[in-house]
């Protein structure tokens, strides 16, 4: 098994020896229970990271880490992947931002479809924001991921048009499509950007939006998937069809 990661602000400077403290020291003693001479990843989650042995776990919150090596900067994947994920009700949008994550997507756009139950507002819009934003980050790290997926501001539908009209590949998951995803021709390089709708669907104003933004509806399959689930297979298909899963 690869070397557990966990997460530290920053990375350059450290010395031979970093003492790792905090919620992520304490996870390290207290949960993982990383004992001396076993292997550890530290990493920022914005594409560096670097390899150390365990020297000592002090306390409940504190793990002394040795022998680390040169600091490692992890290129960027091309293309670029972006889900657009309409709001979910419950917790479900915390699992899809966590299934995509561990799956490999570059960035989440949180959007407010106009058939979205789920209304982020004021501070529970806030609250709610981070917690994807913290579902993002655990995932990078259970996944053994050293670039962790950005979770942006929450998007307005005239904003993820703005999103779709400078990507490289734009799509819409819808039933209308006539192509299925695992066709289309994709690019290499660039920006794919994918627009996962809310449990009663993408409007026609909307599909209208977007498609003059460029963006054409496609369909993954003969079954529809769970708004909390779209996102996680689609991301799969692009993954292994745009190269990056070979």
């Amino acid at each position: 098994m690869t070397a557990p990661v966990f997460v530290v602000d920053r990375l350059d400077g450290i010395g031979g020896q970093f003492v790792l403290d905090g919620p992520e020291g304490r996870h390290a003693v207290s949960v993982k229970r990383m004992r001396p001479g076993e292997n550890v990843v530290l990493t920022d989650g914005r594409g560096h990271w670097i390899e150390g042995v365990v020297k000592a776990a002090e306390g409940k919150d504190r793990l002394v880490v040795m022998d680390l090596e040169s600091l490692v900067e992890e290129a960027e994947e091309a293309p670029r992947i972006t889900v657009v994920q309409a709001l979910p009700k419950g917790d479900r949008g915390e699992l899809a931002v966590e299934t995509m994550t561990e799956t490999g997507v570059d960035a989440i756009v949180p959007w407010q479809a106009s058939r979205c139950i789920t209304q982020w507002k004021g501070d529970r819009g806030l609250k709610a924001l981070g917690k994807w934003r913290a579902t993002a980050r655990e995932a990078g790290k259970q996944s053994r991921r050293f670039r962790f997926p950005e979770v942006a501001d929450l998007a307005t539908s005239k904003q993820v048009a703005a999103l779709l009209a400078e990507a490289d590949f734009a799509a819409v998951l819808h039933e209308s499509g006539d192509e299925p995803l695992a066709t289309v021709e994709l690019p290499t390089e660039g920006d794919i950007v994918l627009v996962v709708g809310p449990e009663g669907g993408v409007s026609p104003e909307e599909l209208a939006l977007f498609a003059e933004a460029g963006a054409k509806p496609y369909v993954l399959g003969r079954s529809v998937l769970r708004t909390s689930t779209a996102g996680t297979a689609a991301t799969a298909v692009l993954l292994a069809r745009t190269g990056r899963w070979s």
